[in-house]
C-alpha cells in the first residue's frame, strides 16, 4: 500500500475513460467540476458535459430528463450538498421512478476537512440508504473507484457513489473482482470481524496488523456496497467470529453500522459495535481530525478488542 492517489482524481480519470467507450454517458456538475474532477470528462467530451451552476436541485432535475431519454447521467457535487440541497428531486424524481442516474457525492466524510462541518458529509449515506431502490457504494482506493464507475454504467436503477477528496493508499490489484452488492474479504480470521467502507479501509487493515501482533485473528471485510448490503457475507462473519466492528467515515446513525446491525439482529444476533461520527467536526488537517475522532489504527484495534469482550463465552 505504498502508492497513494486522491479518490477524486481516480474518479475523474475513470469517468473520462468510461466516456471514451460509452457514448450514452453524460456528466452534470454544479460549478465544482475542478473539485470533483468531472471537468476531465468535460474537456474530453464537451457536448456531453453540462455545468448547471450552483443549482444542485436543477442539476438533478435535468439528469432525470436525460435518463428518461436513454442517457446514463453521472451527477456531480459535494456529498454534503447532494444529500441536502438536491435531496428533493433525488427522492421525487430519481427515487420514485427508479431512474438510471448516478449521483456522485465527492468530498465525503471529513475529507473536506478545512471547510468545516458545513462541507463535511456525515449523514449522506443515511439519507440515500433510506430511499427505496437506491444503491449506495463507498469506494476505498483508485482501483475500486474505477471498477465502480464502470460497473455503474450498466447497472439498472438509481445509485449513489460516495467519493472522498483525500489521497488513499492503493489496496487492490488491477484484477480485483468488483461486484455491486458483494463485499470483499481481505483478511481471514476467527476472533472478530472488522467491516469497513470507504477510505477508512486502509486504517482497518492497519488495525488488524496491530491485533495480530497481540495474537488476535481479525477478519477484515471491505463492504463497499452499503445497500443492497451483502447479507450472506454479514451473516457468515457473525457466525464465524461472533463479534463485529463496523468502521465508517459517517454518522453512527443510518450508515454501514446500522445496515449491518439490522441484518445481524434478524439473522444471527452477536455483539456489534459501530465506529463512526457522533458529532460534527471542526476545521483542520484531515489526519489530525481522523485521529481525534477515533479513526486511527490504534483506536480501531481497541474498539475491536472491546466488542470481542462482549461475545458469549
Amino acid at each position: 500500500m505504498s502508492r497513494t492517489i486522491a479518490i477524486r482524481d481516480a474518479y475523474g480519470n475513470a469517468l473520462k475513460e468510461l466516456g471514451a467507450v460509452n457514448e450514452s454517458i453524460v456528466v452534470l456538475e454544479a460549478d465544482v467540476g475542478a473539485s470533483t474532477k468531472s471537468v476531465l470528462f468535460g474537456k474530453a467530451f464537451p457536448k456531453r458535459y453540462f455545468n448547471t451552476g450552483i443549482s444542485e436541485l436543477n442539476m438533478v432535475n435535468m439528469s432525470a430528463g436525460l435518463a428518461l431519454e436513454g442517457f446514463v447521467p453521472y451527477v456531480n457535487t459535494f456529498a454534503a450538498f447532494m444529500a441536502t440541497r438536491a435531496l428533493d428531486p433525488v427522492v421525487s424524481l430519481i427515487g420514485y421512478d427508479h431512474l438510471n442516474v448516478r449521483l456522485c457525492g465527492t468530498y465525503c466524510g471529513l475529507s473536506d476537512s478545512y471547510d468545516g462541518a458545513s462541507h463535511q458529509a456525515i449523514t449522506d449515506i443515511a439519507a440515500m440508504r433510506a430511499i427505496p431502490g437506491m444503491t449506495v457504494i463507498c469506494v476505498s482506493d483508485e482501483v475500486e473507484t474505477k471498477k465502480a464507475v464502470f460497473a455503474l454504467a450498466d447497472y439498472k436503477g438509481p445509485a449513489y457513489l460516495r467519493l472522498s477528496r483525500a489521497p488513499a493508499p492503493v489496496i487492490y490489484e488491477e484484477g480485483m473482482e468488483f461486484q455491486i452488492g458483494k463485499g470483499v474479504v481481505l483478511k481471514e480470521g476467527n476472533d472478530v470481524t472488522i467491516l469497513a467502507t470507504g477510505t477508512v479501509l486502509h486504517r482497518a487493515l492497519a488495525a488488524a496488523e496491530i491485533l495480530e501482533k497481540e495474537g488476535i485473528r481479525p477478519m477484515v471485510v471491505d463492504m463497499h456496497t452499503v445497500i443492497p448490503i451483502d447479507r450472506e457475507l454479514v451473516v457468515s462473519c457473525a457466525r464465524k467470529t461472533g463479534a463485529i466492528l463496523t468502521v465508517e467515515e459517517h454518522s453512527i446513525y443510518g450508515g454501514l453500522g446500522s445496515a449491518v446491525a439490522e441484518v445481524v439482529a434478524e439473522e444471527c444476533p452477536v455483539p456489534v459495535s459501530i465506529l463512526g461520527a457522533v458529532d460534527y467536526a471542526e476545521s483542520g488537517d484531515l489526519d489530525v481530525l481522523m485521529e481525534r475522532y477515533g479513526y486511527g489504527a490504534d483506536a480501531i484495534a481497541s474498539r475491536a478488542k472491546s466488542v470481542m469482550e462482549k461475545k458469549e463465552r
